[in-house]
């Protein structure tokens, strides 16, 4: 019987990319998306690796959905083997530009939808007593970084419910991680959130998108992080956080073992610099 796997936002990028690797693996990938209608790119990406993906319809905001989701793949396959929480949404903008309805939307997608769905899988993954909750939260979610307030807070605080969960969930025999990424080149960009407004912060947030745009001119390609993700996924060992890239290892760090705070904030400083 082959395991199962189910992952959130496989429309485009390192979803798509750790979907396929996952199949390619043997297990049976429930690839989930908000609009089924985007999947054309996936099912080639499929094709070209000569295997089948499982596409059904997932808005990860929608709990409900999520729920009815989650009790049709057990129904049809009696397990699940991995969930990989990997559809995310980005915002642009510090505390004054941010409507509640914009931070509120980071919560859901970023933090609210990966708990309900590692709520969900719980129950049959501790009483198979095995299974992976991952969630794909970005080195966001240790650096607190200019204009990504709502971001940055959602991520987290996502990384924080699964650390709490990971030391309980042990001792039913499930794994729970996160996997972060930096820069990626994907659509992610694109359909981040910006500010109309931009007030007294233009020229810091003119500086910080430069940065940005710098930074993502060298990213990891989707490919090489879903690669990775799905390595993760399926590796004999485990770690409860783990980066996609070298760069993304370096990243973490400085926030990982900075006590004080004093070196990140001097890492991010320059960022929002007029004087690049």
């Amino acid at each position: 019987m082959s395991k199962v796997a189910i992952i959130t936002g496989t429309s485009s990028g390192m979803g798509l990319y750790a979907a396929v690797a996952l199949a390619r693996r043997g297990f049976h990938v429930v690839a989930t998306m908000r609009e089924t209608g985007k999947a054309q790119r996936l099912l080639e990406a499929a094709g070209d690796a000569d295997v089948q993906l499982d596409v059904r319809p997932l808005d990860v905001t929608d709990h409900a959905a999520a729920a009815r989701l989650v009790a049709a793949v057990l129904s049809e396959h009696g397990r699940i083997d991995v969930l990989l929480n990997n559809a995310g949404r980005g915002s642009v903008g510090t505390a004054e530009q941010l409507t509640m309805a914009q931070i509120q939307a980071q919560l859901d997608v970023n933090y609210l939808a990966p708990v309900n769905l590692a709520k969900l899988v719980l129950p049959a993954m501790r009483e198979q007593g095995s299974g992976r909750i991952l969630t794909v939260t970005s080195v966001g979610g240790t650096v607190g970084q200019p204009f990504a307030d709502a971001y940055c807070g959602a991520k987290f605080a996502v990384e924080g419910f699964m650390q709490s969960l990971a030391s309980v969930a042990e001792h039913f025999g499930v794994q729970v991680g996160v996997i972060e990424p930096a820069a990626v080149a994907s659509e992610f960009v694109a359909n981040v959130a910006r500010p109309d407004d931009v007030g007294a912060y233009g020229a810091l947030l003119d500086a910080y998108i430069a940065r940005t745009s710098t930074s993502f001119a060298n990213a990891q390609t989707a490919r090489s992080a879903g690669d990775t993700i799905a390595d993760i996924a399926t590796s004999a060992g485990f770690s409860f956080r783990q980066q996609t890239s070298p760069a993304a290892t370096t990243f973490a760090g400085v926030s990982l073992k900075d006590l004080d705070g004093t070196a990140v904030q001097a890492f991010t400083r320059p960022w929002i610099s007029q004087e690049q």
